[in-house]
């Protein structure tokens, strides 16, 4: 028999439990923030709260569980107050989208962070959210899933990209792909990449600028985003 979610089944029962499901997934996210999504684990977090590991399942029974709980913490950074979603559909969804960017900005292991079939309230909040926000287009049900799928792919895909743009790399690592890359360039095989990186002119001194600063990657989400908007704008005229 399925094993119901673990937010369908009590907290544990005593008067004055010691721990609450949101602090043991306040503290395993503060361990995936501080070391990474793989150092998260039930003996880990236990000794972040200063608890013994068996101590912890009496709360969390398994690490897919605890998984659950910090994906429903992350959801709970993206919700909106009451009253505090932007009115008009295109304003409410570029603000949830740029809110959960911003969540997954400040979290970038989130992006990786091994997901089942288990969605807690903060994530039926968001979902239901997201859904309000598109309530006024007209799109029917179908159209309301594509524009969610499209958006969510949109702002999980940048916030990889950025993701992996933040990553901290060797500097001798990067030296030795950008010998590699310049070698290969020198062929003649890649021109129009070759043109790219001089400014759209070959042998142009002028080269792009890839953003490597939190506000380039801002300001390069928010122009993707309207270009995405605009598409969903076309949808909704239709």
């Amino acid at each position: 028999m399925p094993r119901p979610p673990i937010w369908a089944r009590p907290e544990p029962s005593a008067r004055a439990p010691r721990f609450s499901r949101e602090r043991i997934a306040a503290a395993a996210l503060e361990i995936a923030d501080a070391e990474g999504i793989d150092a998260v684990s039930m003996r880990n977090v236990a000794a972040r709260l200063g608890a013994g590991t068996m101590t912890l399942y009496n709360y969390v029974e398994t690490k897919d569980e605890l998984f659950a709980l910090m994906d429903d913490a992350l959801m709970a950074e993206s919700v909106f107050a009451d009253g505090e979603l932007p009115a008009g559909w295109r304003e409410a969804t570029a603000a949830i989208a740029r809110r959960t960017w911003a969540v997954l900005a400040r979290h970038p292991w989130a992006v990786t962070l091994r997901q089942g079939p288990a969605i807690g309230p903060n994530g039926m909040l968001h979902f239901e959210q997201t859904l309000a926000a598109l309530a006024g287009t007209g799109l029917d049900h179908a159209g309301k899933i594509d524009v969610l799928t499209i958006v969510d792919a949109y702002v999980f895909g940048s916030a990889l990209k950025a993701g992996e743009m933040r990553a901290e790399t060797d500097p001798e690592q990067v030296k030795a792909v950008v010998e590699y890359g310049m070698e290969q360039l020198a062929t003649g095989r890649f021109p129009h990449t070759a043109a790219l990186l001089n400014g759209g002119a070959p042998g142009s001194a002028e080269a792009v600028q890839l953003p490597s600063t939190a506000d380039a990657m801002t300001a390069q989400f928010e122009r993707g985003l309207q270009a995405v908007l605009d598409g969903v704008a076309r949808l909704v005229e239709a």
